[in-house]
């Protein structure tokens, strides 16, 4: 889940081939300078929304609340009024007195990510009906745009990917709807498209990974990031989950009839593998640089954590979090809200505490973007989400599983 974002992802490229600034502000995909005006008081960040407003916004949410807070009334008063009249969300709008039309880039990931934040908040909001009726509405838009093969793409109509199926996949969690009840005209459920993107454990490059997409052959290519987020959706929970109990080490093992949850303890393999040698995952290098060893993918490093702790993997997942206390405070000042995000969440599924992340406050570095919260509400820093009501079902379908815990899911988005 690389959520420091989408199209200013191309900036961030252009800095590495060009050797400008530090390794980690290039990692973070720096959104550009604001060049929408004045920006919303209720809007975390400072930084141009185009890409990512709605997606920032609701990862502060995310964070805030499994830290306890509450976000201020006009920021949620914000989110809620990106949402287009059929449910749906754009990455961000600018003028919300003008209604969605034709020419709107309606955005699954931003709708998902939106419906979990809201529903997140709902509980201390001083409009819960509000919101309720716009996570259904959210619901119902993603419902309407599935594809023949159960998953999602990044627009409507797009063909899936493992990132979009899966942040769909922890907005119906949240509200306590069933994947598998979620289902395409033609049957078929999140998790089998999910299935289609899992590479075997025999494979020599990948063994238990996931690929974003097949490629133009055809072939699956391992892809940490939709790794990490197919992870997490194949147990049933996202980046807001913590620990799994009982601890357990990653192993990759070929069933011979393939099952989501399988294949995510699968993909938590393929994770820890590939963060054994450095302690962080890494971006390919870009066409035309000198250094072929490719930057740290600081923000895909934290969901990793958050995979592998959600899978039982705990020890695994400790090399990477200190690698992140040590390393990401620059990238996090760059990146902003979703960056400090991410790292909450990272800090939160190993019970560590994010006030204390190497020297970083990240509570107060999060906090410090937007308007200021509502006092903390230590009851709901372990219940943020309201998870119960996926927990039960969840547990009842995969209890067989030793060691894989309940939750539900937030991931990531296309690079």
């Amino acid at each position: 889940m690389n959520t420091v974002r989408r199209g200013a992802a191309a900036l961030a490229a252009a800095a590495v081939v060009l050797g400008t600034g530090t390794a980690g502000a290039a990692s973070a995909a720096p959104s550009p300078s604001p060049s929408t005006g004045t920006l919303p008081s209720g809007l975390y960040g400072t930084k141009d929304p185009t890409y990512d407003g709605v997606w920032r916004q609701s990862l502060a949410f995310l964070a805030q609340r499994g830290t306890g807070y509450q976000p201020a009334d006009r920021a949620v008063d914000w989110l809620l009024g990106q949402q287009c009249a059929d449910g749906s969300f754009a990455s961000y709008r600018a003028d919300v007195s003008k209604p969605c039309d034709a020419k709107t880039m309606r955005d699954t990931n931003a709708t998902a990510v939106a419906v979990q934040a809201l529903r997140a908040v709902r509980r201390q909001a001083a409009a819960p009906e509000a919101i309720d009726k716009a996570v259904k509405a959210g619901s119902d838009w993603l419902r309407s745009v599935q594809n023949k093969d159960g998953g999602w793409g990044y627009g409507a109509g797009g063909a899936s990917d493992a990132n979009s199926t899966s942040v769909v996949v922890g907005a119906l969690a949240a509200i306590g709807v069933r994947p598998t009840s979620f289902t395409s005209a033609e049957g078929r459920t999140p998790y089998d498209a999910l299935l289609a993107f899992a590479l075997p454990c025999s494979d020599k490059d990948g063994a238990g990974a996931f690929a974003y997409q097949p490629d133009k052959t055809g072939r699956l290519l391992a892809n940490a990031d939709a790794t990490a987020a197919a992870t997490l959706a194949g147990l049933g929970k996202s980046v807001v989950a913590t620990k799994a109990s009982p601890e357990q080490p990653p192993t990759c093992t070929d069933l011979p009839k393939p099952t989501v949850e399988r294949a995510a303890l699968n993909g938590a393999s393929y994770l820890s593998k590939a963060l054994a040698k450095t302690g962080h995952l890494t971006l390919p290098p870009m066409p035309g640089a000198t250094d072929t060893t490719g930057q740290p993918d600081i923000g895909n490093t934290a969901d990793a954590v958050v995979a592998l702790a959600a899978s039982g993997a705990v020890k695994e997942a400790g090399p990477a979090l200190a690698w992140l206390e040590k390393n990401s405070a620059a990238w996090a000042k760059e990146g902003g809200p979703a960056a400090y995000a991410q790292l909450i969440l990272a800090a939160r599924a190993t019970d560590t505490d994010p006030r204390e992340f190497g020297t970083a406050d990240l509570v107060e570095q999060l906090n410090a973007t937007g308007p200021a919260p509502k006092t903390p509400d230590t009851s709901a820093a372990s219940t943020s989400n309201d998870e119960s009501g996926f927990d039960l079902w969840w547990i009842i379908g995969i209890g067989t599983l030793v060691g894989v815990g309940v939750g539900f899911l937030v991931s990531g988005r296309k690079k």
